[in-house]
């Protein structure tokens, strides 16, 4: 890899880039040692691709071939193997051919301190509440279910391509206006976005994500041929639009696709753009997703706020 200092960097934890649910059923039944014993006995088979690892082989990819002073894309693994289980893990990325390098091993001990030091500007995880401690320090993070990577359409030209897709309200942008909507209802909601078209909303925690893969894509030619494209899927529609738009428009970061359902089920429309991955802050909405494309979850704003009672 170039010296060159990464434009986007990720960090991903080993449950959500491999199928490791067998072991972890393991772990959590019996324990360290056994899960330790498991490993060795099986640090020469390979582990199979779990549900992140299309969206990461594709953002590797971008790597290749292209100049040295080219902005690019690094990998990070954090996992809670020691490093000797963890031997596995490695054998399996380089079996895969994921130009990974860079990892944490912790023991058991929380991975998510290690994710600022790294300069990750995206966590991937399966583990909750590391997603949301690293949401707490400012990191744009989401939940992964864990599971086997899907299959690839054959033939599919959208599958060269890396694929993402963001809900707005409390993801890219701060959840003030999905407040206003929980709260007063849909037609204050439209009233309060009408009035306040010209004002920029707040950021969200997959802002500076956002800027950064904005900054990728800037790299490479523009158009149907450009290797990312990426979507805003949400549940907002006309007059709420336009203060979207705007705030894009304010923020000077492009998204080539924008789909303002009214409210529809957003996984038909997920499974249609293709998504390597979809981020929403709804548990209803990620459960939909998740029945099409890979979906993260993103613990924030008020659609997750517990219930007092």
């Amino acid at each position: 890899m170039s010296n060159a200092t990464p434009t986007l960097v990720i960090a991903i934890t080993a449950r959500a880039l491999f199928h490791l649910e067998d072991s972890h059923g393991l772990f959590e039944a019996k324990g360290v040692k056994a899960y330790a014993d498991y490993q060795r006995q099986r640090e020469d088979d390979m582990l199979e691709p779990g549900i992140a690892f299309p969206l990461v082989r594709k953002l590797l990819a971008l790597n290749e071939g292209s100049p040295a002073d080219a902005p690019r894309v690094e990998v990070i693994l954090l996992s809670r193997n020691s490093s000797d289980t963890g031997l596995r893990i490695f054998n399996s990325i380089q079996h895969h051919r994921l130009d990974i390098r860079r990892a944490t091993f912790t023991s058991g001990a929380p991975v998510w301190p290690y994710i600022r030091p790294f300069g990750a500007q995206l966590f991937l995880s399966a583990n909750p509440e590391s997603v949301r401690r690293a949401l707490e320090a400012g990191i744009a993070a989401a939940t992964i279910l864990p599971a086997r990577a899907p299959e690839s359409a054959p033939g599919d030209a959208r599958h060269d391509q890396v694929r993402i897709a963001f809900d707005g309200d409390a993801v890219i942008f701060g959840d003030e206006s999905e407040r206003v909507s929980r709260e007063q209802g849909v037609e204050a909601f439209g009233r309060h976005e009408r009035e306040r078209a010209r004002e920029p909303l707040s950021g969200g925690p997959f802002r500076g994500f956002l800027s950064a893969l904005h900054d990728l894509q800037a790299a490479f030619p523009a158009g149907d041929d450009a290797p990312i494209r990426t979507a805003l899927v949400t549940a907002r529609s006309a007059p709420a639009h336009e203060r979207v738009i705007r705030t894009l428009r304010e923020w000077e970061v492009r998204l080539d696709e924008a789909l303002f359902l009214g409210g529809r089920d957003k996984g038909p429309f997920l499974e249609a753009f293709g998504a390597d991955i979809f981020f929403d802050d709804s548990p209803h909405n990620i459960d939909s997703a998740r029945r099409h494309v890979a979906a993260g979850h993103v613990p924030h704003g008020v659609a997750n706020m517990q219930d007092p009672g």
